[in-house]
């Protein structure tokens, strides 16, 4: 399984920004997506996730401002990130979950200058 993540950049404070994580190779239907983050020295933490059935999970500051949506055919997962603030400053990850695997994307980076 291979992850490609794509939309991060940089944006200014209240700005938005789409990222997009496509899973490819055997990719069973039944998973959980997700969007995690690491800022510079900091560990890394989860953003949010979205079962295959639609079932999302949110940490506490990313609730109201992002939204996480998958595509199921496409094997795709995206991150709309809106009211951006220079806190959101990270690289961000996509992983997929199944049968007590995970499989992490390459990361994508998203400034938010002040």
């Amino acid at each position: 399984v291979q992850l490609q993540a794509s939309g991060g950049g940089l944006v200014q404070a209240g700005g938005s920004l789409r990222l997009s994580c496509a899973a490819s190779g055997s990719v069973f239907r039944h998973n959980v997506m997700g969007w995690y983050r690491q800022a510079p020295g900091k560990q890394r933490e989860l953003v949010a996730t979205i079962s295959s059935g639609g079932v999302t999970n949110y940490q506490d500051s990313a609730k109201g401002r992002f939204t996480i949506s998958r595509d199921g055919a496409k094997n795709t997962v995206y991150l709309q990130m809106n009211r951006l603030k220079p806190d959101d400053t990270a690289v961000y990850y996509c992983k997929l979950a199944y049968g007590g695997h995970d499989y992490w994307g390459q990361g994508t980076e998203v400034t938010v200058s002040s």
